[in-house]
């Protein structure tokens, strides 16, 4: 089907702009009065870290692509220019409304908390005063270097994303003569890292029996900072912050052209150049410029501040201890009920194929599935891809143990993992050294299917046990993210799985699959095919009825499909949780189209795709996005759901998120997201209601499953009459 008629530039939204509104809504929750207090401060820390990275990587890469003189537009018609003009735009405005949230609602109602955060360091008791001094002497002053420029040093190098103190400072003897008209010709540059080692949030005794005084590190830094430099007056000192390219790898959305180009002008930097700064608002205007011209950074890239930089160190205060009241109860994911026995796994994933959906359900028996493997004499072999993994991982542990135990173990870990990258070459060397066979990705391709295989001998021969899921194998985010996985032993998906790591770790690739898609040669067509079917069956009369769940939707040709399914009469109902560049509400074009994105205590990460089907539903589930990144140039799986009762489980799951009324978003005609009108209407938050459907299924079933194993004393033989 030719979908060009759909593939106009006013039909999207800029991908950068787009992952910007999600950044609000996240803010959104931060500003929602109806959340405990601490979970806001916990929302507002995540926009900041959001912020940066999106610097690090998406800004940097708009950036690279203007110093390579590169003109071309993406899918809504912006050039990069054009791009980073509206970002700098939107980000001053966004990083205005966090400062306001901070300053005007969470600080005021911090303090009624019993809560204090002293903001300056002029504002201690006496007391407070004495305590941070010493602590300064005896914990921080060590730790410091401060470094001064001037003619025979040059302006120290500033690490990426740290914070920093600059101060001007001036001669003992000239001091006195100074004042603010003074020349800068006659202050001296100088500045101090404030230490990562140490904590941000320094506890101090409060005023008040029963509350917590906190005051962050640069302050108590800027209280003391004539003690770094002894024979100079500290004319003016104040905190700043930079944040550099850190995109390693060249963003692959465009074109190849545009790889070309940029890899030929652009040499790679362990210092990337510096695309952000942050500085106080009231800085010293002398001591800003110098930064500005050090940093050689515009205007437009400049962030002053009301209020502590990098706020991601609230986190810290959200861990802040007795203040549990002020934060929602933390969630113990439930036992999976087909588990909750004394069968061993294997026997169980015989029995039937087996639901996950995490973290309303327990992810250890995902972690059971490979240690027991490793363990189990009859398993000959393990093999499962790793893109991100915990600090300390049961999953590497137990994959080591099988190879000391004599099993082959084959194990894809990928090195490509954006800022994991350190971290998988650590676990990928410590499998190596266990007799793993380690395969380090394919060249050009991230792989980031979630896929495990165990292979075992059995009386009726050799069987295939598969684990497949949309989230990573990392058992600390497994209690973080949403996700699905299932557990099978279907012979079809077994032959598939033996495929797919053939293909990782060879040359071979398969000419047809029974079951699974696999990007990034497969799964475009078939997903563009699935959309077009709905279309054909809407124009037919029958029920046609596309429902999709995802992290991101950018593909410009799906996007296309579902614009083309919607104008046939096809009803679209999307979950997409961040960037969205498909418009709602367009004439003749996406009028059919719903789309909604849930921000709530858990980060939305499964994928699951619905396809009517003329009344004989599809059901799929997978690692891929529809993203270009992920259909055409990662290793991506999606795998249909065969077993009814666990398509009837994903039924229940889009239903209900498609009814969430409390911490859903719907994406207007205009491109604003705004929540659901709750009037009159019972509130449907549908995190909260997979929680508490997990905890009870879980305890119903380990009540069935005591009743059914009460032992009954057998009744004494009769006689048998002759």
């Amino acid at each position: 089907m030719d979908f060009e008629k759909f593939e106009k530039k006013e039909y999207f939204v800029n991908r950068e702009l787009s992952w910007l509104k999600f950044d609000e809504r996240v803010l959104s929750e931060a500003r929602d009065k109806n959340l405990p207090l601490f979970d806001r401060l916990k929302f507002l820390s995540i926009t900041a870290s959001n912020l940066d990275e999106f610097f690090m990587v998406r800004v940097a890469s708009l950036k690279d692509q203007v110093h390579a003189g590169y003109h071309k537009t993406d899918i809504a018609g912006m050039t990069a220019k054009e791009q980073l003009k509206e970002i700098s735009v939107r980000t001053h405005e966004l990083v205005h409304v966090q400062y306001n949230t901070l300053n005007r609602s969470l600080i005021p109602a911090l303090e009624k908390a019993g809560m204090h955060l002293v903001a300056a360091h002029e504002n201690l008791t006496e007391a407070q005063s004495a305590f941070v001094d010493r602590y300064f002497e005896d914990n921080v002053y060590p730790v410091l270097t401060p470094m001064a420029m001037d003619s025979s040093r040059p302006f120290p190098l500033i690490r990426n994303k740290t914070l920093n103190i600059g101060a001007l400072i001036s001669k003992k003897e000239k001091s006195d003569k100074l004042n603010k008209k003074d020349k800068a010709g006659e202050l001296l540059f100088a500045t101090v890292q404030v230490p990562s080692v140490l904590p941000r949030v320094v506890q101090i005794p409060s005023k008040k029996d029963g509350d917590t005084t906190v005051i962050l590190l640069e302050e108590i830094i800027e209280r003391n900072i004539d003690k770094l430099f002894l024979s100079y007056d500290v004319i003016c000192a104040h905190p700043y912050r930079i944040m550099r390219n850190a995109d390693l790898t060249i963003d692959e959305d465009e074109a190849e052209d545009l790889l070309v180009e940029i890899q030929r002008q652009l040499k790679k930097r362990q210092w990337g150049e510096v695309i952000r700064l942050e500085v106080e608002d009231k800085i010293d205007e002398r001591l800003l410029k110098i930064l500005k011209t050090e940093f050689d950074i515009k205007e437009a890239d400049i962030f002053e501040i009301n209020g502590p930089l990098d706020l991601t160190m609230l986190m810290k205060v959200y861990g802040a201890d007795g203040f549990d009241a002020y934060k929602t109860p933390r969630y113990q994911p439930a036992p999976v009920p087909e588990f909750q026995n004394e069968k061993d796994i294997f026997q169980v994933i015989r029995e039937g194929d087996v639901f996950l959906h995490h973290p309303y359900m327990s992810f250890d028996p995902v972690v059971n599935f490979v240690r027991q493997a490793a363990k189990d004499p009859d398993v000959l072999a393990i093999k499962q891809t790793l893109y991100r993994v915990s600090g300390n991982s049961p999953i590497i542990a137990a994959l080591a143990q099988a190879a000391e135990n004599g099993k082959q173990v084959s194990v894809l870990v990928e090195l490509k993992a954006r800022f994991d990258e350190e971290n998988n070459i650590v676990w990928a060397k410590k499998l190596e050294k266990a007799g793993c066979h380690v395969i380090y990705g394919l060249v050009g391709l991230k792989t980031h299917s979630k896929i495990t295989l165990v292979v075992r001998r059995e009386e009726t021969g050799i069987r295939r046990y598969v684990h497949l899921a949309t989230g990573n194998y990392n058992d600390s985010t497994a209690k973080l993210y949403t996700d699905c996985g299932i557990f099978t032993c279907d012979e079809r998906f077994g032959e598939d799985a033996t495929a797919v790591f053939n293909m990782l770790s060879g040359y071979s690739e398969p000419k047809s699959w029974n079951k699974l898609i696999v990007a990034p040669i497969w799964m475009k067509d078939r997903f563009l095919s699935l959309i077009e079917r709905e279309a054909e069956n809407a124009k037919k009369g029958l029920p046609a009825l596309i429902r999709a769940k995802m992290n991101s939707l950018c593909d410009p040709k799906i996007i296309a499909g579902l614009y083309y399914a919607s104008s046939c009469g096809v009803q679209v109902e999307l979950l997409v949780r961040g960037i969205c560049c498909l418009k709602v509400g367009v004439p003749g074009i996406s009028e059919n189209i719903h789309v909604r994105s849930i921000v709530g205590e858990f980060l939305e990460h499964s994928r699951i795709f619905y396809f009517e089907n003329g009344g004989n539903p599809e059901i799929y589930m997978g690692s891929a996005d529809w993203m270009p990144r992920n259909l055409d140039r990662r290793v991506e799986i999606v795998f249909p759901v065969e077993d009814e009762k666990i398509k009837k489980e994903l039924e229940h799951v889009l239903d209900l998120e498609f009814k969430d009324n409390v911490k859903a978003h719907i994406l207007q005609p205009d491109g604003t997201y705004v929540k659901p009108d709750k009037r009159g209407k019972a509130q449907i938050n549908s995190q909260m209601e997979f929680c508490i459907e997990a905890t009870e299924k879980a305890a119903l079933h380990k009540h069935e499953e005591k009743k059914s194993r009460v032992f009954i004393p057998a009744e004494p033989a009769e006689d048998i009459e002759e």
